[in-house]
């Protein structure tokens, strides 16, 4: 599959998309939202891969937020869709895939950067990484979760003033917050994730899947996480990964998982 603002690239069971518009910092326009969920899809669907990253080329962004020129003289009905097309194509969609995506966050991730990052299931940061959601300060508010997903993650009195103040944090702030759960030299950042990737692949792909869904239906309206949290319990002693983690466990010995 070619693109031409994204590269994907699938080794030892990872699958490693990077956003590549460094001259545009890596800005999202409709074009690379629309490859970016097309290279998502097939690594979701592919057996080769066990696990996303999603990362920024260059060292100065992961993504700087949405290309503006797209949509400044937008109508209100056209904003609408705009937001829900965005979320369905890209952001809902990487939050529930059933592949854990963690974002290396490289540089700028501000707007739709970082609510990219924010729908990937966890974020490893650079320690020159600058994150926020300015968008208050063009007259709009963030579109594609990032209302929402932010509180979930830092809390509401803080999600309150970064959107507020349409200011940036640094690394160290967003480890303090909760936003990111390591902060790496931007030399290591790459190979620190994809040790992080190591150790998932190690578990059961498909408790992992049953897990990311368990966990995401406490943040969804009329869902309730405990019912499918023990719903997928019960599935997972249907499935071959559950025979052969309980044996390995009885033989004393490294499980070696079917998965999918």
């Amino acid at each position: 599959m070619k693109f031409q603002n994204i590269l994907s690239e699938t080794n030892n069971g990872i699958t490693t998309i990077t956003i590549n518009r460094p001259s545009k910092l890596n800005a999202l326009n409709r074009d690379t939202i629309q490859e970016l969920h097309k290279a998502f899809e097939a690594a979701e669907n592919s057996s080769k891969t066990k696990v996303i990253i999603i990362t920024g080329s260059g060292e100065k962004a992961f993504v700087a937020g949405a290309d503006i020129s797209e949509f400044a003289d937008f109508s209100v009905e056209e904003g609408g869709k705009l937001a829900a097309k965005g979320q369905e194509l890209l952001f809902d969609f990487v939050a529930n895939l059933s592949k854990p995506v963690i974002a290396a966050v490289n540089g700028f991730a501000l707007g739709g950067g970082l609510e990219l990052a924010m729908a990937a299931h966890f974020r490893v940061a650079s320690n020159n990484a600058k994150m926020g959601l300015p968008e208050v300060s063009l007259g709009v508010i963030p579109g594609y979760g990032g209302t929402q997903r932010l509180p979930q993650l830092v809390g509401k009195g803080r999600a309150m003033e970064m959107i507020m103040t349409a200011g940036m944090i640094d690394a160290t702030q967003a480890l303090e917050y909760g936003l990111v759960n390591h902060v790496t030299t931007p030399e290591e950042l790459l190979e620190f994730t994809e040790k992080i990737a190591g150790k998932i692949m190690r578990n059961s792909s498909v408790a992992i899947a049953s897990a990311i869904n368990a966990i995401n239906a406490n943040y969804q309206d009329g869902e309730n996480g405990f019912e499918v949290e023990i719903e997928e319990f019960g599935n997972c002693f249907g499935t071959e990964d559950f025979k052969e983690g309980t044996q390995a466990f009885l033989q004393k010995r490294k499980a070696v998982f079917p998965g999918k």
